[in-house]
Order: C-alpha cells, then sequence, then structure tokens
C-alpha cells in the first residue's frame, strides 16, 4: 500500500481520502484550516493523520486537491520539502463557462506544477477525469494517468488500484493537456446529451 499526502479539503480530496483508507494506504490530509484537516482526519479513521500546511508532506505520494490557480502557488511554498516526491496533480483548467482550457496552447496545469516543482520530483496527471461525488459513491471507474517518469506512473498506479479503480495510462505528461481537455467536454455532456452528472467517461478493452 502507499503513503499518501493529500493537500487540500474539498470534495475531491475528501472523496479520494476516503477510498485512500478503505484500500488500506496511510493517509495525511493537509488544509490551511488545520481543524477542519483535523476533523476530516477523525472522520476518515483508519490511522487517517492530519498535517500542517507547509510543513514536509508525511507521503511518499502527494496529492494537490486544490483548484488549478493555487497549484503552482502551492508547490512554490513546500519547493524542496516535495523533492523526491511523486506529486499527483488532479486540477482541471476550464473557465467558469466550460468552453475553453485557461493555459497556453502547448502547456497545462500539470506541466506548469512540474516546471514549479523539484527536479527529482515527478508529476503524474489524475483524477480530473473523474467526477467527484461519483469517485464517493464507490463504485469501480476508470482513471486517466499521463506522466514522463515510468516508475512514478507505476506508484499511482498502484495506488489508484487501491482504491478499486482502474488506472489508464495515456502517455507522457505532454498528453495532461488532453486529459484536461476533457474537462469542457464532460460538462457540455452533463448539460445535454446526459442530462446529469452522475456519469463518468470509461474504456472497454478487447478480450
Amino acid at each position: 500500500m502507499s503513503s499518501v499526502s493529500i493537500i487540500g479539503l474539498g470534495g475531491m480530496a475528501r472523496a479520494i481520502a476516503a477510498r485512500a483508507v478503505e484500500g488500506g494506504n496511510a493517509v495525511e490530509v493537509i488544509g490551511r484550516d488545520a481543524a477542519k484537516a483535523a476533523d476530516l482526519a477523525e472522520a476518515l479513521g483508519r490511522g487517517a493523520t492530519a498535517g500542517t500546511f507547509g510543513t514536509a508532506p508525511a507521503g511518499d505520494i502527494v496529492i494537490l486537491a486544490v483548484p488549478y490557480a493555487s497549484a503552482v502557488p502551492v508547490v512554490a511554498r513546500y519547493r524542496d520539502a516535495l523533492a523526491g516526491k511523486v506529486i499527483i496533480d488532479i486540477s482541471n483548467t476550464f473557465n467558469a463557462a466550460a468552453t475553453e482550457l485557461l493555459t497556453p496552447d502547448g502547456t497545462s496545469a500539470a506541466q506548469q506544477t512540474a516546471k514549479a516543482a523539484p527536479a527529482s520530483a515527478h508529476v503524474v496527471k489524475a483524477f480530473n477525469t473523474v467526477f467527484g461525488h461519483v469517485l464517493a459513491q464507490g463504485r469501480p471507474l476508470d482513471v486517466l494517468i499521463a506522466g514522463d517518469d515510468a516508475r512514478a506512473k507505476a506508484s499511482v498506479s498502484a495506488f489508484i488500484q487501491s482504491l478499486g479503480l482502474r488506472p489508464l495510462d495515456a502517455g507522457d505528461l505532454a498528453m495532461a493537456r488532453w486529459l484536461e481537455g476533457t474537462g469542457p467536454l464532460m460538462m457540455g455532456l452533463a448539460r445535454n446529451g446526459v442530462g446529469n452528472f452522475d456519469f463518468t467517461l470509461g474504456v472497454n478493452l478487447p478480450g
């Protein structure tokens, strides 16, 4: 099992944390509001702990469960404390109308996070193609990932499997832009063809 620190206390952080403790992982939750972090750790149980925002995360895997605009500033604040860590960027980058991405052409939130992180850290894009409330339902889902380091992706894939989910590798970190591009796509489907937000993207494999 994995040792995981989750920075953020929102719905997605809670959904991942809940499935992580159920999967037998060591989970640390971290937020600017120390009382809320402590309450979440207590609610999670199973040995979950609350870390202190700004101090070195305990987990080998650090999940940035924060909005896109906060990801790089958070990484910059931690900086050397993230050396050697695997960082999972879960952010989506679409505008308020969910019609376009906020990142410039040719880049992604995950790539911006990687540039802000120490050279020895490895960023993997994951979880942004799953709605938090669907993740919290506990059913099996596909989680699309992208990253440049094979060992980091293997570590993240093992963690995802411990959550009862199926990791699917989309390629190197440049593919994160296209994973982030599924955000407006999913919003468009929810508002039109599907008609609700209780769905997920999945892949049918032969055999």
